[in-house]
């Protein structure tokens, strides 16, 4: 049955304020009253999972400070794009160790930017042993949103995230279903071969405004099903019994003429939305105020009518902003 109020969902922690995936950001979110957080694992060189948005880190970490890793900037092709810089998958946990992360967005959040390179990079073990430890110490439950990165890419190296996870999860606790626990994912074959491990958890597919899910296009090239067909009702149709729900690209509820919500309700689907965030840059055209990129708009607006498709979960940037308005 949907929730009165929607699940808000520490994206990152809380990356408005801190960070993205920092100790405290997503400490900062436990104490502004998320219901869960969302960490994305990618893979080191020696198979350790580390939170981290991307493989590639030359944005959220000081490595290009550091001279013995110099000679790791590269270029590869990730999901059909080319990128530049350093990537998780050339370094030991080890090195990685060694770096500190930074804010990615530092012109649009320059007061999160004051905490750069004071933090290492978490690893998943570490961020599971810091919910557990904060459900105890707020007293509520708090769960986790687990979002596996490019997962074909990496299996296309030899590094198969789903029995890393599988790993991790088993060997912290998460997986007996004690916990709540989400894995979500753009590529739904990871998914599929999550949920028959018999982890206790709901698994959601994430849904891009366009394009096509990568694993897909790998396995089937062109004929390959776009995102805008899963969600149709036919789409849909077709996951009931694969995935427990999806989690679309905010811009596609905003719609007017949107009925993705009801569509998957009457299926039996839970919807997320990613991601709610305040700042100009980031709000659809309607709810954008005066003072630039980095300033608030009518994010109230914007939330409000989001709100009211009925969804259930919401990821949010500004927890404390989250809670405000869907709770």
């Amino acid at each position: 049955m949907p929730r009165k109020s929607p699940l808000i969902i520490g994206h990152r922690g809380a990356p408005g304020y801190r960070p993205e995936h920092s100790r405290s950001s997503y400490e900062l979110a436990f104490a502004l009253g998320v219901d869960a957080v969302e960490p994305d694992v990618v893979a080191t060189k020696d198979g350790v999972l580390v939170i981290r948005h991307e493989n590639e880190i030359s944005g959220t970490t000081d490595v290009a400070q550091h001279p013995e890793f110099a000679d790791r900037r590269t270029t590869k092709r990730i999901d059909g794009q080319s990128l530049t810089g350093w990537f998780t998958e050339d370094f030991t946990w080890d090195e990685l160790s060694t770096l500190r992360v930074r804010e990615r967005l530092p012109k649009i959040r320059t007061s999160s930017a004051t905490f750069d390179d004071a933090q290492p990079i978490l690893r998943l073990t570490e961020l599971m042993r810091l919910i557990s430890a904060a459900s105890v110490e707020h007293g509520r439950e708090i769960g986790m949103v687990l979002e596996v990165k490019h997962a074909t890419y990496f299996a296309s190296i030899g590094l198969d995230l789903a029995p890393l996870i599988e790993r991790d999860l088993r060997a912290g606790g998460w997986a007996t279903g004690d916990l709540p626990l989400v894995i979500e994912c753009f590529e739904s074959t990871v998914l599929t071969r999550l949920r028959r491990t018999g982890i206790a958890a709901s698994f959601v597919y994430l849904i891009e405004a366009s394009g096509k899910p990568f694993d897909l296009v790998a396995a089937e090239g062109r004929a390959a099903p776009d995102y805008a067909s899963i969600v149709a009702p036919a789409g849909l149709d077709a996951l009931v019994g694969q995935v427990d729900g999806i989690s679309v690209d905010k811009r596609m509820l905003l719609q007017p003429d949107s009925t993705i919500v009801a569509d998957a309700h009457v299926r039996g689907l839970r919807v997320f939305t990613w991601t709610c965030r305040p700042e100009n840059r980031f709000l659809s055209a309607p709810f954008r105020a005066g003072g630039g990129k980095a300033a608030f708009g009518d994010y109230e607006g914007e939330w409000r009518t989001i709100a009211a498709t009925g969804v259930d979960g919401v990821f949010v940037d500004h927890p404390d902003l989250g809670v405000a308005v869907f709770r």
